[in-house]
């Protein structure tokens, strides 16, 4: 059985004061959910401690939603892996879209992250995705395979037993647009078979979550299919009745 995951990701969002109060709240709501799901937060780095200071006897995980490749040195503003373990961090997103498009982090940038993340003993969560232009273009499938080469080269396909991919199409991220359920089951679908190719054994536990504008009112429908074993949620991850629906969601 492949695990199931719904992971928020808070982005560069809220306050101390906010974050506390969500926290205490989601520890309420999602213990009465009673799945075999597992449940995560990847918070601001300033909320790492208090993540872990309220989610520490609870059934949610917490992490991060960055970390350097590098492990120590004159690297200003950057956080490493082994101070993540510092917070008891399980997860760590890395190669997100936005980190990509707006810092322009390459594949070999989130491959050397990951790569630092699983040496740390963290649980890296890959993302991969394509954008409108590439998707118009033809080349999704060139564009993620690339992605997650880059990782195999670096790591190893093993290695993917100790991971999360999360698929996020760039042009679905923010903007209310949506991929259609049959969409994004075909790609997770090729994630898979991807990784099949070189080990089948570890394509059949890997964990693939869905990225796009998932709402409460179209998670049950993206969660139901077979390639989707879950979420990476963004803006809905904020408001706590949207994401504890998410995450009952997906016992549907």
């Amino acid at each position: 059985m492949r695990e199931k995951l719904v992971a928020g990701n808070w982005k560069m969002n809220g306050s101390l004061k906010d974050s506390v109060s969500l926290l205490n709240t989601l520890v309420t709501d999602i213990s009465t959910i009673g799945s075999n799901t597992s449940y995560a937060v990847c918070v601001p780095y300033p909320y790492l401690a208090v993540a872990q200071s309220a989610l520490n006897n609870s059934t949610i995980k917490w992490g991060a939603q960055n970390v350097s490749q590098h492990e120590s040195g004159a690297y200003t503003g950057e956080v490493s892996a082994l101070m993540l373990n510092d917070f008891e961090c399980t997860y760590v997103i890395v190669g997100h879209s936005e980190r990509r498009m707006l810092f322009g982090e390459s594949n070999q940038i989130a491959g050397e992250k990951y790569l630092a993340a699983q040496k740390a003993g963290l649980v890296p969560i890959l993302c991969v995705g394509e954008t409108l232009e590439q998707r118009d273009s033809d080349i999704t499938e060139h564009v993620i395979y690339e992605q997650l080469n880059t990782v195999v080269k670096l790591a190893g396909v093993e290695s993917f037993r100790n991971a999360v991919i999360a698929y996020e199409p760039v042009w679905a991220i923010g903007t209310g647009k949506t991929a259609t359920p049959q969409q994004a089951q075909d790609i997770h679908h090729f994630i898979r078979q991807s990784v099949a190719k070189q080990n089948a054994d570890v394509a059949s536990g890997l964990t693939i979550l869905y990225g796009g504008s998932v709402k409460a009112n179209n998670a049950a429908e993206l969660f139901a299919m077979p390639d989707i074993d879950g979420g990476l949620i963004g803006g809905a991850s904020l408001i706590a009745e949207e994401f504890v629906a998410i995450c009952s969601a997906i016992r549907s």
